[in-house]
Order: structure tokens, then sequence, then C-alpha cells
């Protein structure tokens, strides 16, 4: 709401393939720049494209320790672009990357931008924030609820990748990963607007695709002093039996498919080895001649034989074909760091509908011409739904709501811009 070019960056890199999953996994990015200028835009920018290069080409076997190297080499390419201008000297950004692996979820980080999991109604940070703050925290130098812990701006980050040569980057993980796991990347404009309890029960209460909207909307109607961006990636339920483990609800181990062997192999092979029989009875029964039985009896053998093989190797090839490789644990990692319930309440509801409150009463004494009357239905539905004891669902309004507030704002926004235009 205050900026005039958005120095967030992100990168979602989905697996296209199987091969590619059980490889590197899926990959996203979140990082939020800094420096004057253009230069905050060009690092994140570089940041993003950068890890995401370097990671997907690594040599690396264990994918943790790729992820970490891409970090340092994006750290190490920022470095020199801002050494190469002076505009862009001392450049910097935060980056929190987040690997979606088979055996696991790490997280490579550096800064304050933060990693979070919801996992049954619990919402774990699993990131430490290299920020003054969190830093002397960690020391035990200051208590968070002292009046010197309050005094510390929260915004002063002591790491980040670009402005030296060398960095430390922060390896967490690996996390088990279980269906319906919720993961959650964002820059500070986010976590420094919107409570943890807020962002919990928001991922809780709705669809990924409504949470995100009503996570970065709520940020903006609170003063939107910074860019806010938010990835909210969520596990499928069939996450277990497609990478081969056994599924939570049905404890069974993937087996070879019969199905997948050729009906024509196995007829093949079953003639061979009945024509074969055959002919070794003509030869006791009928007293054949063993120079006339004989040959063709061991070819039809060798043919069974051939066909049986073949229908073994189709059998064995139905089990799944990638290995899940064990990560190694990460050295240093301390991760999760802080939790947080999720509270679909009328407390909650209260504290997200007080923003919207509070836009209404500026917007009537600026005399703003908004229309609010389906804010004030969604509103009144879900006063109903507390009333009922249906948080959840009077969550969802109330987010229906906040979004609608922005909708608003950004209509109010553009017809003054318009009428701008209009009298230049």
């Amino acid at each position: 709401m205050r900026r005039a070019n958005n120095q967030d960056s992100m990168a979602v890199l989905m697996a296209g393939s199987p091969e590619r999953f059980f490889h590197r996994g899926h990959l996203f990015v979140v990082a939020d720049g800094m420096g004057a200028h253009a230069a905050g835009e060009l690092a994140s920018r570089l940041a993003t494209e950068h890890i995401a290069m370097q990671y997907f080409r690594s040599t690396e076997e264990d994918s943790s320790e790729a992820l970490r190297i891409a970090v340092r080499e994006s750290n190490a390419e920022i470095h020199r672009r801002g050494q190469q201008n002076p505009e862009f000297h001392n450049m910097g950004t935060t980056a929190s990357s987040l690997a979606i692996l088979p055996a696991g979820a790490v997280v490579a980080h550096v800064g304050d931008s933060r990693a979070y999991r919801l996992r049954d109604g619990v919402l774990e940070q699993l990131t430490f924030d290299h920020s003054l703050v969190w830093e002397m925290e960690a020391s035990g130098q200051i208590h968070p609820d002292s009046v010197l812990g309050q005094s510390i701006p929260k915004n002063v980050i002591t790491r980040s990748l670009g402005p030296n040569a060398n960095v430390e980057v922060d390896l967490e993980g690996p996390f088990e990963i279980q269906a319906r796991d919720q993961f959650l990347l964002c820059s500070d404009g986010l976590s420094g607007q919107v409570e943890d309890e807020e962002i919990a029960t928001i991922m809780d209460c709705l669809p990924e695709d409504l949470a995100t909207r009503v996570l970065v909307d709520l940020a903006n109607l609170r003063g939107g002093p910074d860019n806010s961006t938010v990835i909210i990636v969520r596990v499928a339920e069939d996450f277990a039996e497609r990478i081969g483990k056994p599924s939570q609800s049905k404890r069974h181990l993937r087996k070879p498919d019969p199905a997948a062997v050729s009906p024509l192999l196995i007829g093949t092979a079953i003639i061979c080895f009945v024509g074969a029989l055959g002919l070794g009875l003509a030869m006791v029964v009928l007293q054949t001649p063993v120079s006339k039985a004989l040959g063709p009896m061991i070819i039809a053998i060798i043919l069974g034989i051939i066909a049986a093989g073949f229908c073994v190797a189709q059998y064995l090839q139905s089990k799944p074909k990638h290995k899940v490789r064990p990560l190694a644990k990460t050295p240093g990692g301390k991760g999760p760091y802080r939790r947080y319930q999720a509270k679909p309440n009328k407390e909650i509801y209260n504290r997200l509908g007080e923003t919207v409150e509070e836009l209404r009463t500026a917007a009537s004494q600026r005399n703003w011409l908004m229309d609010w009357g389906k804010i004030d239905k969604l509103q009144k539905q879900g006063d109903a739904s507390v009333e009922a004891g249906q948080f959840k669902r009077a969550i969802r309004l109330q987010a229906e709501a906040i979004i609608e507030t922005m909708h608003q704002l950004r209509e109010l926004n553009n017809r003054a811009a318009n009428e701008t235009d209009i009298e230049r």
C-alpha cells in the first residue's frame, strides 16, 4: 500500500514427472529484497532465479545439501552483481526455500522471510528469524515481553544474501510429510501485520487459494507498509501412496500387480511347456523316436523359459519404480522454533472484523464512496454463525468480508486515479 515497486519475488517449480519429483521434488522460494533504487527488486529476483537454477542443475546426490549449495551460490551471484554497479552496491535479499521431497520437507533459509507448517490445527514456525530481536532473545539478553524487548525494531535483520561474499545458510529438516499438511512461505510484509494465531486460523478454516488472498488483503488493510508475498502448499490426500509408502488410512505394502503381465506372454509360456510335455509323453507312450521328438521338445522348453522370463520381468516392473532415498538430518537445524494453535473462535472472528470496522470508520471520516452492502451481508451471516457456534464458517465469512473490503478500497483508488488523469 505504501511502495511504488515490489521488492518481493517468488518461485513455484512443480516437478513435471514422477522421475523429477523423486530426483529433486517440488521447490518453492520467497525472497524479500533490500536496497535503494531497483536494487532490492533485482536482488530478490536474482535469488529466486539462481536458487531454482542451481538446485535443479546440481549433481549433489543429497537434495538438502544441493539446496544449501544453491542458496550459497545465489548469494555469490547477487554479491558479484552488486560489486559491478555502484547503484546496486550492498543490495541484499532474504530467501526462504522449501523443497517437498519423497523423504520429507527441507528448508534453506537466510533472513526473516518465514516457513511454517500447519498440521492438525497446530502452526509451527520452521525457520529462525535472522533479526536483531530474535538473535537477542535467543542469546538470553532480553525477554520478548520486557520494555527493551518491545522497543527493538522487528525489521532489523542480521543476515541476508548479497552484501557479503559468503553467507551462512540455515538448513532445517527433513520434516515428516503427512497427508493434508500445509506449508506456508511468506515475506515479513505478512508476518509483520498478521499475528501467527490469525495465520494458523485462516489456514485451518479456508482453502489455500482463499487463504492466500485474505492474508495478503488483511496485511494491506492494516497499513500495508511492506510488500506481502504468500505461498501455501497443501499435501494431497494420496501423497503416501504416490511415493510408495504405506497409507495412513490403509496400512498395506504396495505389491506387484499381476494384471501388468501380458496375457499373450503367459499363453505363449503355457503352450510351450505343454507342447514340451506332450512331446515327452509321446516318446514314452507312443514310443516316438528320440531323434524326432527331442529337438522340438528342447526348442519348446527354451521358448517357454524365455516367455516365462518376460512374464517375471513384467511382474517385477509393476512394483513402484522409484526408491525413496532418506535425507540426512541437517546439522544445526533445530526447527520448529515456535508453535501456535489455530483458534476458530469468537475472539479471532472479532479481531479480524476490527480491521474492517477501522476502515469503515476512516471511510466515514474522509467521505469515501464505498459500497458496504455486500460487506454488511457477509458480516451479518458471520455473526449468526458465531451465535450458532459454527466458528469455522464464521471465520470464512469474515475472510470474504475482508476480501470485499479490499476490493472496494482498490475500486476507490482506481476511481481517484482516473479522476486525476481527467483533471490533467
